[in-house]
């Protein structure tokens, strides 16, 4: 599965209303999925939802409508059901924003879909993402909570994100 799959990527303006489309489903994406996983006991903090769609988005579309799902969703989340918790809000967004630049990056570099490419995004926004928690915390424990509990989330982001981009995406 290291084979890369040719898809077609795109790199939308602000000035394109498609942008706009396409960064409100994502968001919409990243409210209602993070609602089912809260239903699972610590499922947020295992299943990271709230990153799935904004990987999608910078991979598929760039890192305009990548940013537009990183910044919107997690405030959206937190103003509408308190999750993430105020207190987490600039740490989820600042892994997120990381993501959405790590994950058009990649894309742009790869010309297509791999796991091994969205392996390299998940540990790239993961590191650094961690790392300014680490800083903005000061807790090493923190900082490392989601490869401790996130595991999942994170293979699910690589194989779940692979599948949406190989099958659904590629056209």
């Amino acid at each position: 599965m290291s084979k890369s799959t040719a898809i077609h990527l795109y790199s939308l303006d602000y000035s394109e209303g498609r942008t706009y489309l396409y960064a409100t489903l994502f968001i919409i994406g990243n409210i209602l999925v993070p609602r089912l996983c809260h239903l699972i006991p610590q499922g947020g903090l295992m299943l990271l939802p709230i990153y799935f769609f904004t990987l999608i988005a910078a991979y598929k579309f760039g890192w305009k409508v990548g940013l537009l799902t990183a910044v919107v969703s997690p405030l959206a989340n937190s103003l509408l059901f308190a999750m993430p918790a105020p207190s987490m809000l600039p740490v989820i967004m600042v892994k997120s924003v990381l993501l959405a630049l790590c994950a058009s990056w990649v894309a742009r570099r790869s010309g297509g879909v791999s796991v091994l490419a969205l392996v390299a995004v998940v540990l790239m926004y993961q590191v650094s993402g961690s790392s300014v928690e680490w800083l903005l915390t000061g807790s090493v424990a923190a900082a490392l909570q989601d490869f401790k509990l996130g595991v999942p989330g994170m293979l699910l982001q690589v194989f779940g994100g692979y599948a949406v981009l190989k099958y659904l995406l590629a056209r």
